[in-house]
């Protein structure tokens, strides 16, 4: 009775392990569209790496191979993009659920490009790439899904110099911001000088001094010595 009573509970704890991998994997879009029989086939079939991370943590730095999807699905982690010519960087927070770089896994550059630190007490789900390419054999769900993914992104790339052209300074500069962003919404540091700025922009450093400060008048943005902090970048279209 004794070994029957382990056995069920060590059945249950499975079952519960397996229904809770069920729920994160759903916030993706990934797993979107999937049957349930064919979510669970994967939860229990897929060898999944299940993380938890403390406030602090490096996880993953720019140029380190990608060769595993990597699944924000608790709290936060900063990513920080650097110019390749090192003259400025950009930081940015992003929250779960957030899947970190997946165009990485595959093509010419299989590295990531950014530096990911976490921000607080985080985890995450891992799946290696040789059990990606499984899974893009075995379920059409996923495959669609990867293939939707991977064609958005390029489609978005491809329509960019198509888009009417920002006419005034202001608009050249929020331009900027949005174009050095992985995702177009929340809080973003920008570590560059005004000069720097300017340059970019094909414009002089007073006017676009005067164009930022009128930002931070109305509360856009604020200005440090070296570094622009933008609360909310998505206030800046409004």
């Amino acid at each position: 009775m004794a070994f029957a009573f382990h056995e069920g509970q060590d059945r249950r704890d499975t079952m519960n392990y397996e229904l809770k991998i069920y729920e994160k994997l759903l916030q993706f879009t990934l797993f979107q569209g999937m049957s349930h029989a064919d979510l669970m086939e994967v939860v229990t079939h897929t060898k999944i790496g299940f993380h938890k991370y403390p406030k602090g943590k490096c996880l993953v730095r720019t140029g380190e191979s990608c060769n595993q999807m990597t699944f924000l699905i608790n709290g936060s982690i900063q990513a920080e993009h650097t110019a390749d010519n090192r003259a400025y960087r950009v930081i940015e927070r992003l929250s779960a659920p957030y899947l970190l770089e997946p165009e990485r896994l595959f093509g010419i550059h299989q590295q990531y490009s950014c530096t990911y630190t976490t921000l607080s007490d985080i985890n995450l789900i891992t799946i290696d790439k040789q059990e990606i390419m499984l899974l893009l054999e075995t379920q059409l769900v996923f495959r669609l899904n990867m293939l939707n993914l991977m064609a958005t992104d390029s489609q978005r790339l491809l329509h960019h110099p198509w888009r009417t052209c920002p006419k005034s300074l202001r608009e050249r500069i929020i331009h900027f911001f949005f174009a050095h962003c992985q995702y177009p919404a929340g809080p973003k540091i920008f570590y560059i000088l005004m000069q720097q700025l300017a340059d970019n922009l094909n414009d002089s450093r007073l006017d676009v001094s005067i164009a930022l400060n009128q930002m931070k008048a109305e509360g856009l943005l604020s200005l440090h010595r070296g570094r622009i902090e933008i609360p909310m970048i998505e206030r800046l279209l409004m």
